[in-house]
């Protein structure tokens, strides 16, 4: 049995990894020139910078401890986030009794220095509410805004849910986004009391030490070991299906063959990609992507002393509006192995905005950008002729799982692509984002792929 694997981002990898170590044959296919997709790492004056994911949960530790990985785990020296752009307040720290940016006291002083004093009373008329018709409820921002007024939804919960699914509150659904939150309000009767109830005080975040690289040279080893086969720079042109055999075409500067026979072929590239080489072999699957924002972060290596003592946390992320950046992440705050490799006065930063802004800027202008809007959001200078380093990446956001009728639509295309014989396709896009979906996700459709060949 031979099985193609179209992709070697992480999902392409953890199901070559799942197909190789019971036996089966893998070629995994990569169309650029390294491997890992989203979860890069590049090298800034010396220093490993990731442009993409930095952090993992504990749904992954079983699978880091496989690729022995437990040693290299790091926990953050500050997950703290402020919001910027808030009327009257420039900047603040987020409160830190939060589920999804709703505040559990609306009075303490975080919340208060955010929504102001009016703001603060509106919210704790949740607490007033007749509890006739709460428990129901998935639009996040329909939830917040009737429950707590317009100020928590613009000013607490819009900005993390930007910063962290991409999205806005309408797209997103209560019940995947924070499982047990209905269920709490209905026994709580209102919405801070629900948040008390389900909120956790261990975030559980890690990192790596050395940063995403380490997870995805950690795969690569395990599967030379298992004697799969890994091509960069071979693009996947298409698929077909020949008889029993699958015959995959392939791109390549030094492809021996244009195309070669499989007998299964998991996809495991993104949206667009694999739309494309989908949709001539699954019946009413569309070969266009769904329409997606794009990002653009720009990561610099700079001199600046006014950041050692962490001025502004972890993590800034805006007010949508209110800034030309979304987010700004001080990677040298929030992770103290890198905070030790770059030494006194030299810090890593990411700043991010929507790619539409930056599309026409060359790299002196994108830098010129991030360092202006960096000053802002951190509150002390970021001088562009201080930058050491940098690195700009584009990626797309790929809806999480919590958006609305992700979870069905994905649930559609995998019975499609399932229906076809030796066929699967797994990846954030089907998955949703983020490694602790990513991963499990590439694992479940390996297995579920292998049973159909042997059953």
């Amino acid at each position: 049995m031979h099985i193609a694997v179209i992709g070697g981002g992480v999902a392409g990898l953890v199901a070559a990894l799942e197909c190789a170590k019971v036996g089966t044959r893998v070629t995994v296919f990569e169309a650029s020139d390294q491997l890992g997709g989203a979860a890069r790492t590049v090298e800034l004056d010396g220093l490993p910078v990731d442009m993409g994911a930095d952090s993992l949960t504990p749904a992954l530790d079983d699978r880091l401890r496989d690729l022995g990985l437990g040693d290299a785990l790091g926990v953050p020296e500050t997950e703290t986030r402020w919001v910027a752009g808030v009327p009257g307040v420039d900047a603040a720290p987020l409160p830190d009794d939060t589920v999804l940016g709703i505040p559990e006291n609306m009075f303490s002083d975080a919340s208060r220095r955010i929504l102001g004093t009016g703001g603060a009373w509106r919210a704790y008329m949740d607490r007033l509410r007749p509890p006739l018709t709460i428990g129901h409820e998935q639009d996040l921002a329909k939830l917040v805004r009737t429950r707590m007024g317009q100020k928590v939804l613009d000013r607490l919960v819009a900005p993390l849910t930007a910063g962290v699914f991409g999205t806005t509150p309408d797209r997103i659904d209560v019940d995947l986004a924070a499982p047990g939150l209905n269920a709490a309000l209905t026994r709580t009767g209102s919405l801070s009391g629900a948040v008390a109830a389900v909120r956790s005080d261990e975030s559980g975040v890690r990192g790596l030490v050395g940063g995403m690289a380490r997870l995805v040279d950690a795969l690569a080893q395990r599967l030379a070991l298992l004697e799969v086969e890994v091509r960069t720079q071979a693009a996947v042109t298409s698929i077909e299906r020949s008889g029993d055999e699958w015959v995959v075409s392939v791109d390549a500067p030094e492809a021996t063959d244009a195309a070669t026979t499989f007998d299964a072929v998991i996809v495991a590239c993104d949206e667009s990609a694999a739309r494309r080489l989908l949709a001539p072999v699954v019946t009413d699957l569309d070969a266009a992507a769904q329409t997606a924002a794009e990002i653009e972060t720009v990561a610099l290596v700079v001199d600046a002393p006014a950041l050692d003592n962490r001025p502004r946390g972890a993590e800034i992320v805006t007010v949508p509006g209110s800034h030309r950046a979304r987010s700004a992440l001080h990677l040298t705050a929030k992770w103290g192995w890198l905070a030790h490799r770059a030494g006194v006065g030299r810090h890593v930063i990411r700043v991010s905005f929507d790619a539409t802004l930056t599309a026409e800027l060359n790299d002196d202008e994108l830098i010129a950008l991030a360092c202006d809007e960096a000053s802002t959001l951190f509150g002390t200078t970021v001088d562009p002729g201080a930058v050491r380093a940098s690195w700009r990446t584009r990626l797309s956001v790929t809806p999480p799982r919590a958006v609305r009728g992700q979870v069905d639509a994905a649930a559609r295309v995998r019975r499609a692509v399932e229906a076809v014989p030796h066929l699967a396709a797994t990846g954030a896009w089907l998955s949703g984002s983020g490694l602790a979906q990513v991963a499990p996700d590439a694992a479940a459709a390996a297995d579920r792929l292998r049973r159909s060949m042997l059953f």
